[in-house]
């Protein structure tokens, strides 16, 4: 079990890297995507070599186990159990579970419903364990559509297979860039509401290239998967080609009454895998997801490299915190800033705090970034950091204006953008939002040179506030201090593109 947790953090699936491969290719050389992809496709390589967590975001451990009849599944659940504690210690899981009242995290990613474990029983000799690591800010994003509905850009949506097309094509549009596009989605049709979502999770267990046997739903999945590309939200929702990599459908009955359309959202850093398992020994006899060659991406950043052909460069402004003003007002959407000196890590707890709190240190002119690192406290050198990519900065919305204008912080630095509050509040005040690729945990932990120390630990490892000093810490102005929105024009010009798919398909 802690073979494939930790292999599951740390090595993406081949048929996922396949599918990313794919969208790199189709993507035009030297856009915000392709940056963003190469980006990507690094932080992976980085993750194999360093056998760390691709994603900081451990998410909800979900395993669905099969065991033959008589096996003792309160022994695999303490087994399972016992590998995630283990997991999380040697830094290969963020710890994630947290109680819902309270507020504390419990440390070791055990709690009421942490991990999810589904057990099956079935006739076959051998155990088949697979897990999947789904990040919460692709989890927020997953949705849930009752039939007949009225959908944004697409009018009604009816009872019919013409009907589950459109709630599909609008649940990628609603994503946007915050579940870390390109991604990934499993859907579920029929049920109640909750084996509605259960049935989608399901789906994001089958592998990348498998072909639906339901010739209907088949023809759905490719129709989807082509289309929804035609959105042009792109990677990270900067725009682009590449906006879905897989989509996957399934079915069950339902209530007369009730007809529910449930999908659920994965980003590209789809941390999925399964093994095999002989239940005499324990030993594993295969691993799932990894047929056919593994596409080392290091290498092929090699080839790409050699085949470069002088492209123009983009636009870079260096900064060093403390930010003035003046120099946040020169930035324009689609420069790219690299940071240097100080940065300061703030979540959700910290934004609620500083609302009524003063902060622990002077944050004038300041950097805050939405992240949640990966931390291990060696005896020897201190604080560690692990894995360190941007968290979905759209939950901070109700703070961030105001806490920018208290405490006079100048940038902030997340994933997926942020709402017209925030964006008032950067003109306003002279403020810049900033969006680092989601998911790229080892890419920006390797731009972290020192731990400089922490406040606010009561709050639990990734909702403390960490002090930081970063070096070639990059990153793409997605909101400046002059009105404009990357974020804004992408949702207008997507929802726009979404209309041409309002007319009947499937009859």
């Amino acid at each position: 079990m802690y073979q494939l947790i930790v292999e599951t953090s740390t090595n993406l699936p081949y048929d996922v890297r396949k599918a990313i491969k794919q969208a790199k290719a189709q993507e035009n050389a030297g856009t915000r995507a392709a940056l963003s992809l190469s980006t990507i496709t690094e932080n992976i390589s980085m993750a194999d070599e360093e056998v760390s967590p691709i994603c900081q975001d451990t998410g909800m451990p979900t395993f669905k186990i099969k065991v033959p009849i008589g096996a003792n599944q309160i022994e695999i659940k303490r087994e399972i159990e016992e590998a995630l504690v283990q997991a999380t210690e040697d830094g290969k899981l963020r710890p994630n579970s947290v109680d819902s009242l309270t507020g504390k995290n419990s440390g070791d990613n055990l709690g009421p419903g942490t991990p999810a474990m589904y057990f099956e029983q079935w006739e076959k000799d051998y155990i088949d364990v697979r897990l999947v690591l789904k990040g919460g800010g692709c989890e927020n994003k997953n949705i849930q559509y009752s039939l007949p509905a009225e959908l944004e850009g697409l009018g009604r949506a009816g009872r019919d297979l013409d009907g589950i097309r459109k709630c599909i094509m609008h649940s990628v549009y609603q994503a946007q860039g915050q579940g870390c596009s390109a991604g990934f989605i499993g859907v579920g049709i029929g049920g109640d509401r909750t084996s509605s979502y259960s049935l989608a999770k399901d789906q994001l267990f089958r592998s990348v290239d498998d072909v639906n046997p339901n010739q209907e739903l088949k023809k759905l999945e490719e129709y989807v998967l082509e289309n929804a590309n035609k959105l042009g939200i792109g990677t990270m929702g900067f725009g682009g080609e590449a906006t879905l990599l897989g989509c996957k459908v399934g079915t069950m009955n339902r209530l007369p009454a009730s007809f529910f359309v449930s999908v659920a959202y994965n980003c590209w850093a789809f941390r999925r895998l399964g093994v095999a398992i002989d239940p005499q020994n324990g030993e594993i006899t295969d691993w799932y997801y990894q047929e056919g060659e593994k596409i080392d991406f290091a290498e092929e950043a090699k080839k790409e490299a050699q085949e470069a052909t002088g492209e123009e460069e983009v636009k870079q402004v260096v900064l060093q915190a403390p930010v003035t003003e003046e120099q946040i007002r020169e930035l324009k959407v689609g420069d790219v800033v690299v940071i240097n000196g100080d940065l300061h890590t703030g979540r959700d707890a910290i934004h609620h705090h500083l609302m009524s709190h003063d902060a622990p240190i002077d944050l004038n002119g300041q950097i805050i970034y939405h992240c949640g690192p990966v931390m291990l406290n060696d005896k020897e050198k201190g604080w560690q950091v692990k894995a360190a990519g941007p968290t979905t900065s759209i939950r901070e919305e109700p703070y961030q204006g105001d806490i920018m204008k208290k405490f006079g912080i100048r940038a902030v630095i997340g994933k997926g953008g942020m709402g017209p509050k925030t964006l008032k509040a950067l003109e306003e005040h002279g403020g810049v939002y900033l969006n680092a690729i989601g998911g790229a945990a080892q890419y920006y932990a390797d731009c972290i040179k020192d731990v400089k120390g922490v406040d606010l630990m009561e709050f639990g490892i990734p909702e403390a506030m960490w002090h930081l000093e970063v070096e070639g810490f990059a990153a793409i102005v997605t909101m400046d201090s002059h009105g404009n929105s990357l974020h804004a024009d992408v949702d207008k010009s997507s929802l726009e593109k979404l209309g041409q798919f309002k007319e009947p398909v499937f009859s």
